[in-house]
């Protein structure tokens, strides 16, 4: 064989040989990069699990959290209306012979403009006469025996109103003495509420209601109250509709 043949095959080994070393190398170097990376970061089926853990965790704490308060404080149960009131048909002074009260169409207005509820104050024996004459005979006799006539019906929960608007004819310059039946048979309830008076009247004006009521309901406050005529309740009512409407109004409660 001669010299230059056996130069070249020798040179064929050593490239072989030299591949050989190169190609182990890098597979043990490869080995080695994959070993000391599982650790920290596992395979991708044990990240996969780890985060199926974080992500309960997660859910629960954004459900227990509470969510942000947007309300103003103002609950509709809490702030209700409530209109009371006394009122009488038959024969009226200067008026005539009615059959819708003067103070219950003033209660109704009231009710209009506030979306009140009502309770009407009805007497449990009604002896009053329907004649008006006959009438003031009884209700001076009532005031004179400082009378409790006892009234009908059961009084709504008043723990769930705020304002208690609370209305009567005007009798001998007072409350008609039933309605002293009332403040003194629920004061403890109407204590710390807003209490707005209205009367219905001849002439006699708002009488003194308000610092009656407030002398009655101790630790009540007593708002401005408004006095309207019973001829004006009966012939006028767009007129008195709008003293109801700008009385609300001016009020704050």
């Amino acid at each position: 064989m001669s010299k230059n043949i056996k130069n070249l095959i020798c040179l064929i080994l050593s490239l072989g040989l030299i591949l050989s070393l190169t190609a182990c190398s890098n597979a043990g170097s490869n080995s080695k990069n994959q070993s000391s990376a599982a650790p920290s970061g596992g395979t991708s089926s044990q990240a996969a699990d780890a985060d199926d853990k974080t992500a309960p965790e997660q859910t629960d704490e954004s459900a227990n959290e509470t969510p942000a308060d947007n309300s103003d404080g103002n609950d509709s149960e809490s702030s209700r209306i409530l209109v009371v009131y006394f009122s009488r048909t038959g024969e009226q002074y200067t008026v005539g012979v009615i059959d819708h009260g003067n103070t219950a169409i003033v209660a109704e207005m009231i009710a209009d403009e506030t979306d009140a509820d009502f309770f009407e104050v009805v007497p449990e024996d009604d002896h009053y006469p329907m004649t008006y004459t006959e009438l003031t005979d009884v209700a001076k006799k009532e005031q004179n025996d400082n009378a409790r006539p006892a009234y009908a019906g059961e009084v709504p929960d008043l723990s769930q109103y705020d304002t208690v608007f609370i209305g009567a004819p005007v009798w001998w310059g007072d409350w008609p003495m039933i309605m002293y039946t009332f403040f003194e048979e629920n004061a403890d309830a109407l204590a710390g509420k807003s209490l707005v008076p209205f009367s219905t009247h001849e002439g006699s004006g708002l009488s003194g209601f308000d610092k009656k009521l407030s002398s009655s309901i101790p630790g009540s406050t007593v708002l401005r109250g408004l006095a309207i005529r019973g001829n004006d309740c009966q012939n006028k009512q767009d007129s008195v509709r709008e003293s109801v409407k700008n009385w609300i109004a001016g009020l704050e409660f």
